[in-house]
């Protein structure tokens, strides 16, 4: 059985192959199944989730654990693993690192919205610098690294260490300590906290495209509420987003207005205003990460 590290994920998949691998399995005619993430809480305020899918070729079982307090005793805050088999015979065919699959895939359909949606010209800003910022900053510089950039973090420390590991790869990044005047001034806005009240303030341009992916639990917000309720949405599952997506939960939200990412490419249209992506996951866009990861070896391989 093949067994990938997240170096190695990272190895067999691009950003755009995978949002390519997104958009060919939400467009195909017939659909991957996937029953509702499961929940068990685990102790120190953790959480197991486990998420399976699978089409007529392969099967997918993400196993993840998520302990936020492992950030204070340097442990990672996320552990897991996605099991691959083959789905005619149930043959085990891979096991890949769980966080690197849930980083690749998570930052690809991001970017994928932001190819569908359009993406506007000016600065990005990235609230938050752990994972999942770094991934959103790789996948939305891939192959456009003229963009200004600008990071902000409630923890400076982590705020540095994102913006050396950007300097590493040729990307200048700009601090931000006080984000009012970022947000008002940004094109792009990604936001990658686990925070439990709004990162940004209601002051965004009308053009703004917002890609929210911090926020996985009905108590969690990064987005205000105000915002929300002027913008045009479109979500990456709308069971999942209204059984898990803070953002919106805390809004009055009209959820006839909201969009999923499928019906964006079908040609469909978001309201006017502020254009908002949340996405919560959903076991899906694991399979099409996997797919790419088996599909792709590399040269040395």
């Amino acid at each position: 059985m093949l067994i990938l590290n997240a170096q190695q994920v990272r190895q067999r998949a691009t950003y755009a192959a995978v949002a390519q691998g997104i958009a060919d399995l939400l467009c195909a005619e017939v659909q991957p199944t996937a029953p509702q993430r499961q929940h068990l809480s685990l102790p120190a305020d953790g959480q197991l989730l486990v998420m399976p899918a699978a089409d007529h070729q392969l099967a997918v079982v993400k196993t993840v654990t998520v302990h936020l307090a492992n950030a204070g005793l340097n442990l990672p805050v996320i552990q897991g693993r996605v099991l691959v088999l083959d789905a005619p015979s149930g043959t085990p065919l891979a096991l890949l690192d769980g966080p690197a699959i849930t980083a690749l895939r998570t930052a690809a359909l991001s970017l994928l919205a932001a190819q569908t949606w359009g993406m506007p010209e000016g600065p990005l800003l990235i609230i938050g610098a752990g994972q999942q910022a770094l991934a959103h900053l790789e996948a939305l510089t891939e192959g456009r690294r003229s963009r200004e950039i600008w990071c902000h973090s409630a923890r400076s420390e982590s705020r540095d260490a994102f913006i050396a590991w950007g300097e590493e790869r040729g990307l200048r990044i700009n601090p931000v300590t006080h984000p009012e005047q970022a947000v008002q001034e940004a094109a792009v806005i990604v936001t990658a906290t686990t925070s439990l009240s709004p990162v940004m303030a209601d002051v965004v341009r009308d053009d703004v495209l917002i890609l929210a992916v911090g926020s996985y639990r009905p108590g969690m917000q990064e987005i205000p509420a105000s915002l929300v309720e002027r913008a045009g949405i479109v979500v990456d599952d709308l069971a999942g987003a209204r059984h898990e997506a803070g953002d919106l939960l805390q809004a009055n939200m009209d959820w006839s207005a909201v969009l999923t990412l499928r019906d964006l490419l079908q040609g469909g249209v978001p309201r006017s205003g502020p254009r908002l992506f949340k996405s919560v996951g959903h076991a899906f866009w694991d399979l099409a990460a996997a797919k790419v990861c088996l599909t792709n070896t590399p040269p040395d391989d």
